[in-house]
């Protein structure tokens, strides 16, 4: 990978680099020849990134002063904000972080920003995605050119699933009705078109919705898994009535958000703007995504 930057290159902050979409942003970049600004939380968290020869700065998403510091001096921003599957009554945790980055971006005055959005951010029922149309809101008044990546479901969630795949064959699925097709879409395709995008030059705000070259139902996960396995993998449906304990059982002490985000999927108010026909595709198909993840086991 070359990853000095060309004569012509410009400088991006990345948000969220440790994580799975916010380093493939990072490394797409570097690969073209441009700088980086890893921001991460502690000097060890850096210390990979500056071995590719990323500036690395030190700021919390909760700290304006630090996100200022990072964000000055950059050609574009990349900004994930720090998901919270058991937020607090009203997402304070999330407005807090949003309240930072939005007086950071004010003051720095990166020459562009790019944002990881989600499917189903403009949806109207309150739900644990209502965080990201929190930030939608408050980004997209800023004056410079702000994109907003609305990714579907992350074929990734399906981690959760390897142990069982592997061990018993049966998967258990929030999805469901399970003959359902399913918005679903790779993280490396988030990835490289956040890298795309803030490579590109555009006014205003707009909004790209994401989802793989075709959706996905939960049939097709277990199928896939068997596929990967080479051993027959079948998945259950697991009743609404049973969520809301088993979420409390994993420590969520309020898991309405989460439930109803959920509902969101399944009843099919979570949809893109544009629908299935209007999105952007990505390439990744699910069988390489289970393949990964699988092999991060052994």
């Amino acid at each position: 990978m070359n990853t000095k930057p060309r004569e012509n290159s410009q400088t991006f902050g990345i948000t969220g680099i440790t994580g799975q979409v916010g380093s493939v942003v990072a490394k797409t970049l570097l690969a073209a020849g441009h700088a980086v600004r890893a921001l991460v939380r502690s000097v060890e968290k850096g210390e990979a990134w500056a071995k590719q020869g990323c500036d690395v700065a030190l700021a919390a998403m909760t700290d304006a002063k630090a996100l200022e510091a990072a964000f000055a001096g950059t050609d574009g921003v990349f900004i994930l904000l720090p998901p919270n599957f058991a937020p607090s009554k009203g997402f304070p945790e999330a407005a807090a972080a949003i309240s930072a980055l939005k007086k950071a971006v004010e003051t720095a005055a990166p020459g562009k920003i790019v944002c990881l959005s989600t499917i189903g951010a403009q949806a109207r029922q309150p739900n644990l995605l209502t965080q990201l149309q929190m930030m939608e809101r408050a980004l997209g008044l800023l004056p410079m050119p702000v994109a907003f990546l609305r990714a579907a479901w992350f074929m990734e969630n399906a981690a959760s699933d390897v142990e069982p795949a592997v061990k018993t064959g049966v998967l258990q699925s929030f999805l469901q009705p399970l003959d359902k097709p399913f918005p679903m879409v790779a993280t490396a395709d988030i990835g490289r078109v956040a890298a795309e995008l803030l490579q590109e030059t555009w006014s205003g705000r707009k909004v790209i919705e994401l989802e793989g070259s075709r959706r996905i139902t939960p049939n097709d996960i277990a199928t896939t898994f068997s596929k990967v396995l080479g051993r027959g993998v079948t998945i259950e449906a697991i009743p609404r009535e049973k969520w809301e304990a088993l979420f409390k059982a994993q420590g969520v002490a309020d898991p309405t958000p989460r439930m109803r985000m959920l509902d969101g999927f399944n009843e099919g108010w979570i949809e893109f703007e544009g629908g299935e026909t209007g999105s952007l595709k990505g390439t990744v198909p699910l069988e390489t995504v289970l393949r990964e993840l699988v092999d991060r086991r052994k």
